[in-house]
């Protein structure tokens, strides 16, 4: 298995420049999945960058995804934006793609929105449905890709529960009017 860290070190340097950049203090990421990156355009009082002008951030190849992380407010409170996200299948070692997440963490973040395009064997969903994923099977996982496999560095929060990593969510009742 190809391991490729990227240090603490790494991650508080990128989150560092992005806090000395914006005065945006986000309690709440969000990672826009397809369809998505529209969210991220409804930020008030937004400071963008391209991905590509952040140190040691990856940049997203995969059509359609913007490529860039925005800061502002939702609702009134400070969030972030990632518009594209990175995969495996764009040859990133999965510690990179996670990469954000980390310094989601540096920057402050305190709750995580990942979303995605998903399909699902339930027939009466329909395109554009809202759906809550409890749970998932960690594919890459089975192949031993993990992206908290590696030497534990205390100081990287994500990395000591590597194996109870916890979701919590508020039930959302479903609505049948559509």
């Amino acid at each position: 298995m190809l391991l490729c860290r990227y240090s603490f070190e790494d991650c508080q340097a990128t989150a560092d420049w992005l806090l000395a950049q914006t005065a945006v203090r986000p309690l709440v990421g969000i990672v826009c999945g397809s369809g998505l990156g529209g969210l991220a355009d409804a930020l008030k009082d937004q400071v963008a960058f391209n991905y590509k002008d952040i140190p040691n951030f990856p940049q997203s190849t995969v059509h359609g995804h913007a490529g860039r992380l925005v800061f502002g407010t939702l609702k009134g409170r400070a969030c972030v934006c990632m518009q594209g996200r990175f995969h495996l299948y764009e040859g990133y070692a999965i510690q990179k793609i996670t990469m954000p997440m980390r310094i989601f963490k540096l920057l402050g973040v305190e709750t995580v929105m990942l979303t995605n395009a998903a399909g699902g064997l339930n027939q009466d969903y329909k395109v554009g449905d809202i759906m809550i994923i409890k749970d998932h099977l960690n594919m890459p996982g089975f192949a031993g890709n993990n992206p908290l496999a590696g030497p534990n560095d205390e100081r990287q929060v994500l990395h000591k529960e590597k194996n109870s990593i916890k979701c919590e969510h508020e039930e959302i009742p479903h609505s049948d009017s559509r």
